[in-house]
This record gives structure tokens, sequence and C-alpha cells, in this order.
């Protein structure tokens, strides 16, 4: 395998400190900003968008894990095993989060956003529009996640 280095483009500044798997980050406002090598019209014409997809970094996990055993989902023993691949948690091989969120405001190297499940500090490793055409329009996922996502967004 061909390793590679991911270089932040930026960082997360809101209230959420906790790392651990928490619910309600739906009202959650965020401020993502971007590093000056990109220059203050970085984000230029993003504004006309409603969403945006953040990638970050979950940089606050171990490295090291044995990532061949499916696991019970957040450690719920009452939720069936999943591998790897099919969950979204923080400990992840390459530590690499995405979060669809609602654009608030920009300004120069700043964009605000709701609802990212990012802590204070998170390195950011890029920014993306979401575009309709990118989304399906007919998801479809197991009941026992939608329930378990049931408060995940809430304010």
């Amino acid at each position: 395998m061909q390793a590679f280095e991911i270089t932040p483009i930026g960082t997360v500044t809101n209230t959420r400190t906790d790392i651990q798997h928490t619910d309600n980050w739906g009202a959650v406002r965020s401020t993502i900003t971007i590093d000056e090598r990109f220059g203050d019209a970085c984000l230029q014409g993003l504004d006309v968008f409603s969403h945006a997809e953040i990638l970050f970094l979950f940089d606050r996990f171990p490295a090291d894990g044995d990532f061949r055993t499916p696991r019970p989902y957040r450690g719920d023993p009452t939720l069936p095993p999943v591998g790897i691949f099919a969950g979204r948690a923080p400990h992840r091989p390459n530590h690499i989060g995405v979060t669809c969120c609602r654009i608030d405001s920009i300004h120069g190297r700043e964009l605000t956003v709701i609802g990212l499940d990012a802590v204070d500090g998170t390195p950011v490793i890029d920014v993306k529009p979401t575009i309709a055409e990118f989304i399906p329009t007919d998801p479809t996922q197991p009941e026992w996640v939608t329930a378990m996502m049931s408060n995940y967004f809430k304010p």
C-alpha cells in the first residue's frame, strides 16, 4: 500500500469538546477558519450553496487498532456487529470524518456551518459544496440505524 500525507486546510472552532459519542449536533455552530495559504477568496462562490461537505480528521483517537472483527455499533451490545466500513465511528483506519452541514455564513476565510459533528480544534482536510446530483434519491439503511441516529442531529 502506498502511504500518503494529508495537510489540514483549516481548523474547527466551536463549543463542543467531548470526543465521546455524543448526540444533539444539530444546533452546533462551528466556524472553520481556512489557512491563509489559500487566500481570502478561497471560499468565493460557496455562499450560493445551502450545504457543504466537511472532511476532517478524528485527531484525538488512538492510531492503532484491530479493524478485522465486527463490533456492535457505538459499543452498544443491543445493536448488531458491523465491520469497520459499515459504520461511521471515529476510530477508523485513516481517522477521516465527513459531515454534510448547512452553511450559515462566509466571511473571508471563515466558513460558519450548522451541524458539524467535530469538536473544537479539529483539523479540517477539505470542504466541498453539496451538489444535489451527488445525493442518492433513495438511500436505504437498517431500521436500527434510523433509531440510533434519531437524536444525533437534534438541536
